[in-house]
C-alpha cells in the first residue's frame, strides 16, 4: 500500500470517508503503477533495435500518450475523492512492489517478450482493483474497466509477434523479463 495513508475530511457524497481512504490506496498503486508503465514504454522505444525496429518503436509511442492519459484519470479520481495523488518518482519509488524494468538496450523482440511479462502484471493488478471497487465504487470500477480495455488490446499487440502461428506464446512459462525476452529471441531464430 502507499506510503502515505489518506485521512480524509470528505470524499464523494454517499461514500464514507473510509471507503474513500480505501479506494484512494487502491488508486494511488494504480498510479504508480501506471506511471511506471508509460516510462518503461519510452525506455522501450528509445532502446530498440534490429530489423524489427521500426516498427516497434513507432507501435509504442501511441501507447506511452494514452498511458499518460490514464495516469491523468487516476490522478483526478484521486483527487474527486478527497485525497491527494502523489505523482513522485520517489513515492513511486517507495510505494512499487515491483523491480525496475531489466532489459536495455536489445533487439525489439527480446523487448517485447519482457514487455509482455510487464502487461500481465499490470493488467492483473488492474483488475484486482477493479474487483475491489466492485460494489464501493462502480464510478472508479467503470473507469478501470475502461483503463483495461486499452491496456489488453496493447498487450494483444506485442503477443501478436510473439505467438507462433499454433497459437503459442513464446513468453509463456517464463517468470522474468529477461527470461521472456530470451525465450521470445530463441523463437525468433528458429523461425524461418
Amino acid at each position: 500500500m502507499p506510503s502515505q495513508d489518506p485521512k480524509l475530511s470528505y470524499t464523494i457524497p454517499g461514500m464514507s470517508t473510509e471507503t474513500g481512504a480505501e479506494i484512494i490506496g487502491l488508486l494511488q498503486m494504480r498510479l504508480h503503477s501506471l506511471n511506471d508503465l508509460h516510462l518503461t514504454l519510452k525506455h522501450i522505444h528509445w532502446n530498440v533495435v534490429g530489423p524489427h525496429f521500426i516498427a516497434v518503436h513507432e507501435m509504442i509511442d501511441p501507447q506511452v500518450d494514452q498511458v499518460r492519459s490514464m495516469t491523468d484519470d487516476l490522478a483526478e479520481r484521486i483527487s474527486t475523492l478527497g485525497g491527494s495523488p502523489q505523482g513522485t518518482p520517489g513515492s513511486l519509488v517507495a510505494d512499487r512492489t515491483w523491480n525496475d524494468y531489466s532489459i536495455g538496450r536489445a533487439e525489439a523482440i527480446e523487448h517485447l517478450g519482457a514487455l509482455d511479462l510487464v502487461y500481465t502484471s499490470v493488467i492483473e493488478d488492474h483488475r484486482e482493483a477493479m474487483k475491489a471497487t466492485e460494489e464501493s465504487d462502480p464510478v472508479t470500477q467503470d473507469m478501470l474497466i475502461e483503463q483495461l480495455r486499452s491496456l489488453e488490446l496493447f498487450q494483444w499487440f506485442v503477443r501478436a509477434h510473439l505467438e507462433s502461428s499454433g497459437g503459442r506464446l513464446s513468453t509463456s512459462g517464463a517468470s522474468s523479463e529477461k527470461a521472456a525476452a530470451s525465450a521470445a529471441a530463441d523463437q525468433a531464430k528458429r523461425q524461418p
